[in-house]
């Protein structure tokens, strides 16, 4: 299946007492970036969430947004980390050894510090265990998305491959003519402008420039590069890379039919390609 690296996905998880809300955007990016917003009391839980990132997707920039919004009941009850008020209060009074003029830590400070107000209804093993239920969750939404926007992609370039090959096929059954005609009128210049020339020196130069101008080896490499395409758009792994490398490919022969052509079909032929090959490598750009 062919993914776009471009998705979204937004999800939120009820818990008692509380609501786990995660938001995942993701861009077009040569490698995998993951960039993070997390609650204050998640933010532990980084490593975790990235290593479920990294497991699920392998190209893009991504952004992974999440928020636990508690609710307060009236007969909850919380708890103080009387340790971690301890040190706190331990680290201010060194800290103010060297800055006496900096400002003590106030009530409000320390009781918005995070982990001094505890919560028992929200346990850090059951928290992260809800938080990873939710990312998965959020990642097979986010790769659903990125699959639909996939499809679409892989429909825009298996278009242009298709006018690729009907350019293709317009072009090679008029190339025999087109040369002939081209040696046929090269030749009668020569014989006008040359005529002291050997006749048969004229004619093995005419053969040599008519293998120089021959451009059906490069067709045929166009239309090996566009089977290879599609093989590549129909498997599972990630295509984004190789196909970048074969839109390069599919370029230079279409360059180089344009330096050999001798009549404005093919050059027309050739200018067509071009344009086709670079709206297919605009969309590649966001494939994974």
């Amino acid at each position: 299946m062919t993914f776009s690296m471009t998705g979204f996905a937004a999800l939120e998880q009820p818990l008692k007492n509380a609501t786990l809300v995660l938001e995942l955007r993701a861009v077009n990016s040569r490698y995998l970036d993951v960039h993070f917003k997390l609650d204050e009391t998640l933010r532990a839980f980084e490593p975790v969430i990235r290593e479920l990132i990294g497991a699920n997707l392998s190209r893009g920039k991504i952004e992974c947004k999440v928020n636990l919004m508690q609710r307060k009941q009236a007969n909850q009850t919380s708890q103080l980390d009387e340790q971690l008020m301890q040190q706190l209060a331990a680290m201010q009074t060194k800290t103010l050894a060297f800055f006496p003029q900096s400002r003590p830590l106030s009530v409000a400070d320390v009781l918005h510090w995070p982990g001094v107000v505890l919560n028992d209804e929200l346990s850090r093993d059951s928290l992260i265990d809800d938080v990873k239920k939710l990312l998965l969750r959020g990642l097979q939404d986010l790769n659903a998305s990125r699959a639909r926007e996939g499809e679409k992609l892989k429909r825009l370039i298996l278009d242009r491959l298709a006018q690729i090959e009907l350019l293709v096929a317009k072009v090679k059954p008029l190339l025999p003519a087109l040369n002939k005609e081209y040696q046929a009128k090269l030749e009668q210049k020569l014989n006008e402008t040359l005529k002291t020339i050997d006749q048969e020196r004229i004619a093995q130069e005419l053969v040599l420039f008519a293998q120089r101008i021959d451009v059906d080896e490069e067709l045929g490499r166009l239309s090996a590069h566009v089977s290879e395409v599609k093989r590549i758009l129909n498997s599972d792994a990630p295509a984004g890379k190789r196909l970048d490398f074969l839109m390069q490919e599919l370029n230079r022969e279409a360059n180089t039919l344009g330096s050999k052509s001798v009549s404005v079909q093919t050059t027309q032929v050739s200018m067509e390609l071009k344009v086709l090959i670079e709206q297919m490598r605009e969309q590649i750009q966001n494939l994974e």
